[in-house]
């Protein structure tokens, strides 16, 4: 215990001398939300769990890749829905509150920043909160999707499936075969996908922009609960060592990143960021 006591010393005192005097970006990943209940996509060698998610592509192509996809989100969207922002979300909000950091970009699709309290976050993955209908282009609540479906697909409440990342999760093909796609409450078409950047999608323009912006205004970038692998967050740290800012990273295994930190913490989130709270402010 006083091991652990001492690194934690440590460890605050290096975030504390690093971020007391410049005002540094945050990139918060999956890792930062995994004591609210929602499962993150890598281990700690940064190895993808379990299968590997539906491709964009895949979704795009044909009727029953959609219906596979939202057959599996029915069943993980009241997880999503009901997970509370932890200790961290909610550190990060009061350092944003007091002017401690500079800004907030997340790869989450969560929504548990907003809710924490944080403001002009960045999502630079879009949000499960919202479905994007691709013939109209207009949005939706997903309660309201959500709804659709429990109506159309009584079958499938007493189902237990899994929980996998970003709302989906591992369910028995046999229960996919009769089930019935939302359609889109504007023009009722039934290509609709969640307002979130798929694997094999792009970031969109803006979005990409906006985050590039806010690492070019920044004095350093923190990056907690991300391995980085992902290369729209990957990039955002190369840039920031580009321009010769220090870039640290609170995160429990390897990232992609390493050999761009100038401090790598691993350690809790959830237990470092409220200390770091009560050194900053």
């Amino acid at each position: 215990m006083l091991d652990t006591l001492d690194h934690q010393a440590d460890h605050l005192d290096t975030l504390h001398q690093a971020m007391a005097e410049k005002r540094f970006l945050v990139l918060t990943g999956a890792g930062i939300s995994t004591s609210s209940g929602i499962p993150d996509y890598r281990d700690s060698e940064g190895v993808r769990r379990g299968k590997a998610p539906m491709m964009y592509q895949e979704f795009l192509a044909t009727p029953q890749a959609r219906r596979r996809y939202w057959a599996r989100a029915m069943l993980g969207w009241p997880r999503v829905r009901a997970a509370q922002p932890n200790k961290a979300h909610l550190a990060l909000a009061t350092l944003q509150s007091r002017g401690r950091i500079s800004g907030l970009i997340t790869q989450n699709v969560d929504t548990l920043h907003d809710q924490a309290g944080s403001h002009d976050v960045i999502e630079l993955h879009g949000s499960l909160h919202r479905v994007l209908c691709l013939d109209c282009q207009l949005r939706s609540p997903r309660d309201v999707i959500q709804r659709q479906m429990d109506i159309d697909n009584p079958y499938l409440a007493q189902v237990h499936a899994v929980q996998a990342p970003d709302g989906d999760t591992l369910l028995n093909p046999t229960f996919e075969e009769h089930f019935q796609v939302p359609h889109c409450p504007h023009c009722h078409g039934q290509r609709l996908k969640p307002d979130v950047v798929f694997f094999g999608e792009n970031v969109a323009p803006a979005t990409a922009a906006r985050a590039m912006a806010a690492v070019q205004h920044a004095e350093g970038l923190l990056v907690v609960g991300s391995s980085l692998m992902a290369y729209s967050a990957f990039r955002l740290c190369k840039a920031m060592v580009e321009q010769g800012k220090p870039v640290i990273a609170i995160n429990l295994g390897k990232t992609r990143g390493d050999e761009l930190l100038q401090v790598k913490i691993e350690a809790s989130c959830e237990r470092l960021l409220p200390l770091l709270v009560g050194q900053l402010i």
